[in-house]
């Protein structure tokens, strides 16, 4: 039985994330996390003549989350959006793009776009809190389309 190698599990810090917004590509920086999720809705189908009961995929919700410092550019670029909003009722749009990096697996790099996102949830606007010395908040996105734009390959060897 073949096995993964531990060198080639994937470091979650070996990467980088990008944001283009208003035709402006910006690596974001002091991010903590980010995860992007697609989560596959369908609906429960009964037919007479059977007591199972049948599932069918029809359609996918697609999500994402983070973890960002504060203050940090990326950050500053979610309030704007936030403040934008509720001054003149206008969320821009902004594409994601998101590359694991880590030069010591032997799979190379995964990159994928993620495009159609705005924000969602509570953004905080202002933070003060005493018994945090590095501040940082939860963000949440929608997106309306992704393309990987490059996979990972294979492992170059597998224990066995």
């Amino acid at each position: 039985m073949s096995y993964l190698i531990a060198k080639d599990t994937v470091n979650g810090a070996e990467g980088k994330i990008f944001v283009t917004r208003s035709n402006r590509n910006v690596e974001v920086c002091g991010m903590k996390n980010i995860t992007t999720n697609a989560e596959i809705q369908s609906s429960d189908m009964r037919v007479i003549g059977t007591r199972k009961i049948q599932d069918k995929p029809n359609g996918s919700k697609l999500t994402g989350t983070g973890n960002i410092y504060y203050g940090s550019n990326g950050s500053n670029m979610w309030r704007d959006m936030v403040l934008q909003y509720i001054n003149t009722g206008v969320m821009d749009e902004f594409d994601i793009q998101i590359t694991n990096q880590d030069p010591t697996t032997s799979m190379g790099s995964q990159v994928i776009a993620y495009y159609g996102c705005h924000l969602t949830g509570t953004i905080p606007l202002s933070i003060l809190n005493s018994e945090e010395a590095m501040l940082s908040y939860d963000f949440n996105f929608v997106y309306t389309d992704v393309a990987m734009l490059q996979g990972f390959s294979d492992p170059a060897q597998l224990g066995g």
